[in-house]
């Protein structure tokens, strides 16, 4: 396992153990304070047409105003949302050349990877030996690539 892959383990792995109440509680964090990821907004050549590929090969449910709207309560996903800065350097994106990586959480990645590959996505990489759960990557058509997580039980 690699030194980033053991960071991320263990970001996971304090996600999974941290309450979510800790965030809220107004003693120890008072007024004024982040209390979560509101969003993640990026530009594309073709808005519509890569929001649609999200929606027609991801399954992301898109709302009328044309973006999707992701719980935190669903049922199995994580507790938390990682945000994380990686080095200038780091080859973890490769073979994206944007500054920035999604990853999105599934209930069962065969099922999901069977699926992306009956639309023609190709899978980069898949490993399913991480402490923190099973692994996947893809690139969606603007080159950005995509992480696929499917958490370990808690």
């Amino acid at each position: 396992m690699t030194q980033l892959h053991s960071l991320l383990a263990a970001m996971a792995l304090m996600a999974a153990i941290t309450p979510v109440t800790a965030i809220a509680d107004p003693v120890a964090n008072p007024i004024g304070r982040i209390t979560g990821v509101g969003g993640v907004f990026f530009r594309s050549k073709d808005p519509k047409a890569l929001m649609a590929w999200y929606r027609d090969v991801l399954g992301i449910k898109l709302e009328s105003w044309g973006g999707a709207v992701m719980p935190y309560d669903a049922p199995g996903h994580p507790p938390a949302v990682i945000v994380n800065a990686f080095d200038q350097a780091t080859d973890y994106m490769d073979p994206s050349k944007r500054e920035f990586m999604l990853n999105f959480a599934v209930d069962d990645l065969s099922a999901f990877l069977d699926r992306l590959k009956a639309k023609g996505v190709t899978v980069l990489k898949r490993e399913d030996s991480d402490p923190s759960g099973k692994f996947a990557w893809i690139v969606d058509p603007d080159g950005t690539k995509i992480e696929l997580w499917e958490p370990k039980p808690r």
